[in-house]
């Protein structure tokens, strides 16, 4: 159902100020008559000096120019009001014009209002640093798509040039092609899984139970401890009880994640990995170390994003094969728990990740 057009805002702000200006006039009037002409005597005045005017000759004089001066003060009060009102709601108009430009999915544009900092700049900026978040987070979502349908077009495209080599190969080993074959639809699958699970972890955590972030650790630790072993990894879980309020289930994946990285980016020989857990002014901590190879700083930052791989990462590996999205579920994660997300990396290498949560 359309909506009527009523009266825009500067024309009601134009009557208002117009029906305040006649209205300050008219109690300025009404004062004078209030505490001045009330004392004049409405009858004949006598007086040896000749004629003098009464109560109603004054008013017979005094109403006309009243009046005017009300007129006046009418027209005044419409054209100012018109004019301040105009000003005033400038920076409304641009907000609009930004909005609707956001709207046509062009989200560049800024307004950076300028003047002090009034209400409007407040709301201009606010508009602005929505605006900055919206174009991050779809150049983000491009990223994401753009390295999504190239992630799952690789196993595809290797299925179908395994096909094609099979059907011009009428000798070629059969179970060779199958078992090549299903590994790559596990790969495909695991990646799908992987997307989904990064859509749920982006989502608003549902469930809410108070968990102990010590036990979870310890639960991981116990999953990936044959991974460790596999590979000559220490793997040492310390600290005390940390409880935190939010989804067991994301929360184990959260630590699983962090605790796999750890132990394989680590060294190819007598590596270790530390899992501890804390609290740490007034917010419940894990903190995942393990030794390493240095690390980049400047590359640190971007293995939140999705499909980001760390340096070193083979792909032929069983260990090392992953679609990237690992960190990027953890941050995910993080930020559905209104928690904090670190990584530092020590002079000596490896990596430091620290996980910082509301406590309960």
């Amino acid at each position: 159902m359309p909506r009527q057009r009523g009266l825009s805002v500067r024309f009601r702000l134009t009557l208002s100020y117009a029906g305040f200006l006649v209205l300050a006039g008219g109690l300025l009037l009404a004062v004078v008559w209030a505490f001045l002409l009330r004392y004049v005597p409405d009858g004949p005045i006598y007086s040896d000096d000749g004629f003098i005017p009464n109560r109603t000759d004054l008013l017979r004089a005094f109403a006309p120019a009243a009046a005017l001066v009300l007129l006046f003060l009418l027209v005044i009060g419409l054209a100012g009001g018109w004019f301040l009102a105009g000003r005033m709601l400038a920076p409304l108009g641009q907000l609009a014009d930004a909005a609707r430009l956001a709207s046509t999915g062009s989200l560049a544009h800024r307004i950076r209002l300028a003047g002090k900092g009034d209400e409007f700049r407040e709301l201009a900026d606010a508009f602005d640093h929505m605006l900055e978040q919206l174009e991050a987070q779809a150049a983000a979502q491009q990223r994401f798509a753009a390295n999504a349908s190239h992630e799952l077009r690789t196993p595809l495209a290797i299925t179908r040039t395994l096909l094609d080599v099979a059907q011009q190969d009428p000798a070629r080993d059969i179970d060779a092609l199958i078992a090549r074959l299903q590994g790559v639809n596990t790969r495909a699958i695991e990646l799908a899984d992987a997307l989904l699970l990064l859509k749920r972890s982006g989502d608003a955590v549902g469930a809410h139970t108070t968990e102990d972030l010590s036990l979870i650790a310890e639960e991981a630790a116990e999953n990936l401890l044959p991974l460790a072993e596999r590979r000559g990894i220490t793997l040492e879980v310390t600290g005390g009880a940390a409880h935190v309020l939010g989804s067991q289930t994301m929360l184990l994946q959260m630590v699983t994640n962090l605790v796999h990285n750890a132990i394989v980016h680590n060294l190819d020989r007598d590596g270790w990995v530390v899992v501890e857990t804390a609290h740490e002014r007034g917010a419940a901590v894990i903190r995942v170390s393990n030794s390493g190879p240095l690390s980049v700083p400047a590359e640190i930052t971007g293995l939140v994003e999705p499909f980001r791989r760390g340096a070193g990462r083979a792909r032929g590996s069983d260990d090392h094969a992953g679609a990237g999205l690992g960190l990027a579920i953890v941050h995910n994660i993080v930020f559905a728990h209104r928690g904090t997300l670190t990584m530092e990396p020590p002079a000596a290498g490896g990596m430091v990740v620290s996980v910082h949560l509301p406590a309960a």
